[in-house]
């Protein structure tokens, strides 16, 4: 199991950046895969992006492809969301999530989940 804080979240204009940052406790960070879901106020919680064990692979939601870039550092125990050109509709409640193996887009496939930070995006 992993413990997972995300950091970074905030209130921005249309067309600025944010990066979120998700630090990982516990043991063995490089075996997991790692991804990024959000969720907006009553809509269910969707993935965004995914990175393999050694960053090798990634894969993004198309909402999101060519705006946001996911990264990690195992060095650090931490993965990052660079997220540019905000659009209002990115407003969420953003979760990173972790699982041994594979990369995956389905939610129910991470058990290791944090506890969430908020992204603003005015118009």
């Amino acid at each position: 199991q992993v413990q997972l804080v995300e950091s970074g979240g905030g209130l921005v204009q249309a067309g600025g950046s944010l990066r979120l940052s998700c630090a990982a406790s516990g043991r063995s960070f490089s075996n997991y895969a790692m991804s990024w879901f959000r969720q907006a106020p009553g809509k269910e919680r969707e993935f965004v992006a995914t990175i393999s064990r050694s960053a090798g692979v990634t894969s993004y939601a198309p909402s999101v492809e060519g705006r946001f870039t996911i990264s990690r550092d195992n060095a650090k125990n931490t993965v990052y969301l660079q997220m540019n050109s905000l659009k209002p509709e990115d407003t969420a409640v953003y979760y990173c999530a972790a699982r041994r193996g594979g990369i995956s887009y389905a939610l129910d496939e991470y058990d290791n989940w944090g506890q969430g930070t908020q992204v603003t995006v005015s118009s």
